[in-house]
């Protein structure tokens, strides 16, 4: 039941933050149809995880589930990425979408796995 309240939490802050991040990025810095603030929320949420999986692979408690189940799955957005390619597909935006989901996959992962190593060494 802990580690269903630390989840709970931790989905309600990342959301807040996903919210908050993603507006004010698109905002301040609207570039044409890009989808700059979901990309950014994604991308540092995929160099967070990364950092919090390379510490919890040494440390095992609870927190876990706060931080990467909870924080993490509320903040990264990947149903609106979805969701705002499928908007780009409609509206015939192909170099966008293609750009848009390339970079998304392939920063993301780059990300994970740059937040995984500088926890693990």
């Amino acid at each position: 039941m802990k580690n269903l309240i630390y989840i709970f939490l931790g989905g309600g802050v990342g959301s807040i933050l996903r919210f908050l991040i993603s507006n004010y990025t698109q905002k301040f810095w609207n570039i044409n149809a890009f989808p700059l603030g979901t990309f950014l929320v994604n991308i540092t949420g995929c160099f967070l995880i990364g950092c919090l999986s390379g510490y919890f692979m040494k440390v095992d408690n609870s927190l876990k589930y706060l931080l990467i189940t909870g924080l993490c799955g509320g903040y990264t957005t990947f149903s609106t990425f979805s969701a705002e390619n499928f908007s780009l597909l409609q509206n015939s935006n192909y170099g966008i979408l293609i750009l848009y989901s390339l970079l998304s996959l392939i920063i993301g992962i780059m990300m994970v796995f740059l937040g995984f190593q500088i926890i693990k060494n």
